[in-house]
């Protein structure tokens, strides 16, 4: 029988409604939606929004850099890596209730499946790909910004500092060995040597600020409990979803940790066809929206502690700037003042850092942090949010503050910042969301509301503060110098 005439008409349309659902299958990459295990060469390629950059007037001349970065991609810790052996374990016990059930299809992989890192006994360190990510990106710095690296090293020229963390300074090591190839006469790729600096870690409030602040601390003790209630019903529903898909009786705990074996397989080893097959798309993009929900919340917007601990860093970063104005109105020659400072430090550095100068914010946003006021949660999917751990801070994330001179004296403003959020330069909410803000609208408008923080006063528990003592009357010191003066007499005529 012929088909109807309405059917004929549709079938084009059905095969490219078809054709176009493929495509969009294809187009996923779970690798871009792994939040802060997002490996920098795949975040540096999602695009978020059609931002224009400002041109620099030719006038404009680089005279001083500040870098905060995180370090590159590295291994599991040894705390998780003990996790994906127990669950080895657990796999097998599923496996083997599972047994009667032929009806479902369970994935060859599972079956006798060990952990990639079994048999290691240390973990956290920088892996091999994140080595080449920093190596990489200090090789591009040089080549973006040549008038800053053209100058002989010297460590009062480029001081690199990093946090007495492992991954941390091997990140700077590899940076540096890549910001000075070819600038000394070390091997074939005529390295230098170069130097790194470390603050103790029980005392660096630079760079570790918040391993430093006991407030934060207890902060982030207590609000855990009440994140994980918000991701609890998402979890809940991708656990239902996995049962019913594979026939295994997993828990929440067990998606938990297939989650976070995705995770590593995808940016770790680039293997993305066992723990990530489990998950659909869209469970992929909720389980990295709690990911996203928990760095927000404990790390980022969602308190204003979750920055604030981090105004140590801020002032260093403003205090170099104005130094080097100094150098350059004082006269002096590129190479005789630090031209770039240099910070490699970690996730929870990063994240507070960027919320401190108002980025992924509007105006509207930006006052409520100016105000104290904690922001929304990040929007669930399938609505779009500019909070995203995958590009805010990725493996080797970083923030580029770049002061700009400018030259002519007649101008309004003589000195520029414009800051590279990972390379790209990002609008600033604080600045009239221009990328190019005059220095001394960025100091007033950006960082002094948080600069009158203390850190000291922000992080010390009630409990360990000097307790203040009742202020002597005027009458009591007067008793005193009294006394202590005839005392103090009457102890000479003795004598």
């Amino acid at each position: 029988m012929a088909n109807p005439p309405q059917i004929v008409l549709l079938l084009p349309f059905l095969f490219s409604a078809a054709a176009l659902l493929s495509h969009a299958e294809e187009k996923f990459d779970v690798r871009s939606h792994l939040s802060t295990v997002t490996r920098y060469h795949i975040s540096k390629g999602i695009s978020e929004n059609s931002f224009v950059p400002s041109n620099i007037p030719d006038q404009c001349k680089p005279i001083h850099l500040n870098l905060v970065a995180r370090h590159g991609t590295r291994a599991p810790t040894k705390k998780r890596m003990k996790e994906l052996e127990f669950f080895a374990t657990r796999l097998g016990v599923l496996l083997e209730n599972a047994k009667g059930q032929k009806s479902t299809v369970i994935p060859s992989w599972l079956r006798g499946w060990k952990s990639p890192w079994t048999g290691k006994h240390k973990g956290g360190e920088l892996i091999n790909e994140g080595e080449t990510e920093l190596y990489e990106l200090g090789i591009r710095t040089r080549e973006k910004f040549p008038e800053l690296f053209n100058e002989n090293y010297h460590p009062d020229v480029f001081p690199i500092k990093a946090t007495q963390v492992s991954r941390a300074s091997s990140s700077a090591v590899a940076f540096g060995m890549g910001l000075f190839s070819d600038r000394g006469k070390l091997g074939p790729g005529r390295h230098r040597a170069f130097a790194v600096t470390s603050e103790s870690r029980a005392s660096d409030i630079m760079l570790r600020f918040h391993d430093c602040c006991q407030n934060y601390k207890s902060f982030r003790k207590s609000q855990e409990p009440s994140v994980d209630k918000l991701k609890e019903p998402v979890l809940n529903e991708i656990t239902q979803e996995l049962v019913t898909r594979w026939g295994l009786n997993f828990t929440r705990r067990d998606v938990s940790t297939l989650w976070f074996l995705c995770k590593q397989e995808a940016s770790l080893l680039n293997k993305t066809d066992q723990a990530c097959a489990l998950f659909t798309p869209s469970e992929v993009g909720l389980l990295e929206w709690t990911d996203d929900l928990d760095v927000f919340m404990l790390k980022g917007y969602g308190n204003s502690l979750n920055y604030h601990m981090g105004v140590p860093l801020l002032d260093d970063v403003i205090q170099s700037m104005e130094q080097a104005i100094m150098a350059k109105e004082d006269g002096l020659v590129p190479g005789s003042y630090e031209m770039a400072r240099l910070r490699f430090a970690h996730a929870e550095t990063l994240l507070p850092f960027s919320c401190l100068i108002g980025l992924f914010l509007d105006g509207r946003e930006f006052q409520q942090i100016l105000n104290e006021q904690p922001l929304q949660p990040p929007l669930k999917p399938p609505q779009k949010r500019s909070w995203r751990g995958s590009t805010v801070a990725p493996f080797a994330g970083n923030n580029m503050l770049v002061l700009y001179s400018c030259g002519s004296a007649n101008e309004t403003s003589k000195y520029f910042v414009q800051v590279l959020h990972n390379e790209r330069p990002v609008q600033l909410a604080g600045c009239g969301n221009s990328d190019f803000c005059p220095f001394e609208e960025f100091k007033e408008k950006i960082a002094y509301p948080h600069l009158k923080h203390d850190y000291d006063a922000l992080c010390t528990v009630e409990s360990e503060k000097p307790k203040q003592t009742a202020p002597t009357s005027t009458f009591s010191r007067i008793l005193s110098w009294i006394f202590s003066s005839s005392a103090k007499q009457t102890k000479e005529s003795e004598l």
